[in-house]
């Protein structure tokens, strides 16, 4: 059995390992949802004996009564579904069907859990003989401090992993993982310190984790974010459902096939914080159904890519002072087709627009290209973020160049340290408020106005303001400069794949 883990000792790599080793050839894409499963229900099962044993202390006879339990925010597990139960099975070529029982057993008395959890377990694919060494690792997860402190390292686990699985998986780990350093910097920007907090595309809800990190560090309250959201991918919704509940994070996450766009499950939203990495230059939307879609007030999106759409989406559900990050690629920038460039012309005009950050390759696991984030304002005229006053900010944007930012942490990936986030935050926040000092950085950040963005044909690519010089050549890694090359070409593939697209569609057109 692991050794007694618990406490801040970093010890989720070995973890991992320990994990992976088990795996043998099981595909990771299978292998996530058989361990992420385990992870919660120990999680819930050991949150359930904290509280029944802290009842037989304080309130002997509320011991059985489940609203006892239900009142702090913790769910029922009947007998036959707690970890100690399990624990004891593991050995038993049966234990494939006792999880898969205590699955539908806590479905069953919670209803927020209905339809999340995996129930899988007993498939003949599955070694009963991997389960019990699964049971044993996870057994090992340490829960000896007080319930928060094992909600957060339990929490730690089942993040790291949904990081290592992503990886593992590559192109597909990207739709459902968005990196801990792109998430971070988008929450350091913003600042969600209270409100409703909104993704309309939300993966396995790792911006709404960050968030509530956010608050807590900050001397805040859980509850003082209200956390929203919507995702298409079924199996997608299950794992942020379950990466919520085992952060303790009470949340409104709607599914259906159809997607935001087309079945908006959250019509009537106006989010106060809006955290978005949507798919990117999705080119089969459906946008030639939505032409007339009231949320276009900057223009009609192209059929042919998703990425006006998606920041007028976002647009849409703002709060009056609202504000919004969302993660694109670097083309929607500078793309002039199909009318892209007069949409951010007018958003431009329109003065919702407050920042844009071009961020490095290699964050991602599922695409090498370097992407952009946008910060959105819907009103830039003044206003407050946590306890600090923003400043009248219209008819200016500031740029970020945060390419050079960011450390390799293996030869494929880039990280950024904190130091990174608080260069870029840093910048944000002494432009926006009223008594931050402010001053450009050549190469780093320029606060460009709107007569200099129009006379650039507004492309808001931040290397035109801030006036970035290449590196020498020879001060720069072998390795880097040909990961570079490689994202730049990567980059080039997907914007002809996209070019492709069109074309064919307005063939298809001519022929009809």
């Amino acid at each position: 059995m692991a050794k007694n883990r618990s406490g801040d000792l970093g010890f989720e790599a070995d973890l991992f390992k320990a994990a992976d080793k088990i795996r043998a050839n099981m595909e990771p894409s299978d292998y996530k949802h058989v361990v992420l499963g385990l992870i919660f229900l120990k999680h819930i099962s050991d949150g359930f004996m904290a509280k029944r044993n802290e009842l037989e202390v304080s309130y002997p006879e509320g011991v059985e009564d489940e609203d006892e339990y239900r009142a702090d925010n913790v769910f029922w597990v009947p007998k036959p579904a707690r970890w100690n139960h399990l624990q004891a099975n593991a050995k038993q070529p049966t234990i494939g069907k006792l999880i898969d029982e205590a699955m539908l057993a806590i479905e069953k008395v919670n209803p927020s859990l209905k339809g999340v959890l995996p129930k899988e377990y007993a498939r003949p694919a599955l070694n009963p003989l991997m389960l019990g060494e699964l049971i044993d690792l996870i057994s090992g997860i340490g829960f000896k401090e007080d319930t928060d402190k094992s909600r957060d390292v339990l929490g730690r686990v089942y993040e790291y992993f949904l990081g290592q699985f992503a990886g593992a998986e590559g192109k597909r780990g990207g739709e459902f993982y968005t990196p801990r350093s792109v998430v971070r910097t988008m929450v350091e920007m913003l600042q969600p310190h209270e409100g409703r907090v909104y993704d309309p595309c939300c993966g396995s809800g790792g911006m709404f984790v960050q968030s509530e990190k956010f608050v807590e560090t900050h001397g805040g309250r859980i509850g003082n974010i209200a956390v929203y959201g919507q995702e298409s991918n079924h199996t997608t919704w299950r794992l942020c459902m379950m990466n919520l509940a085992v952060r303790g994070i009470d949340a409104d996450i709607r599914w259906n096939n159809d997607g935001s766009f087309h079945q908006d499950a959250l019509p009537d939203l106006r989010a106060d914080t809006i955290l978005a990495n949507p798919p990117f230059n999705i080119s089969d939307w459906g946008g030639d159904r939505l032409k007339e879609d009231t949320r276009w007030k900057f223009g009609t999106p192209p059929a042919g890519n998703a990425n006006y759409g998606w920041l007028q989406h976002i647009l849409h559900h703002l709060a009056p002072a609202g504000t919004a990050g969302v993660v694109l690629a670097n083309g929607s920038m500078s793309s002039a087709q199909s009318g892209e460039g007069e949409i951010r012309q007018a958003m431009v005009e329109g003065d919702v627009i407050d920042c844009m950050v071009a961020m490095p390759g290699q964050l991602f696991y599922s695409t090498q290209i370097p992407v952009c984030i946008w910060f959105l304002a819907k009103d830039k005229s003044n206003g407050l973020a946590g306890d600090a006053k923003l400043r009248d900010r219209r008819g200016e944007i500031l740029f970020i160049d945060a390419r050079k930012l960011g450390h390799m942490v293996d030869r494929t990936r880039r990280e950024f340290s904190d130091e990174d986030i608080a260069a870029i935050t840093g910048a944000y926040h002494a432009w926006r408020e009223t008594d931050g000092e402010y001053e450009d950085v050549p190469g780093f950040s320029y606060s460009a106005s709107n007569d200099e963005i129009a006379k650039h044909g507004y492309i808001l690519t931040p290397g035109r303001y801030v006036g970035a010089e290449a590196a020498e050549e020879q001060d720069v890694p072998f390795p880097e400069r040909f990961a570079a090359l490689q994202a730049t070409l990567e980059e080039q593939f997907d914007e002809s794949e996209r070019l492709t697209a069109v074309i064919r569609g307005k063939l298809a057109g001519v022929l009809i």
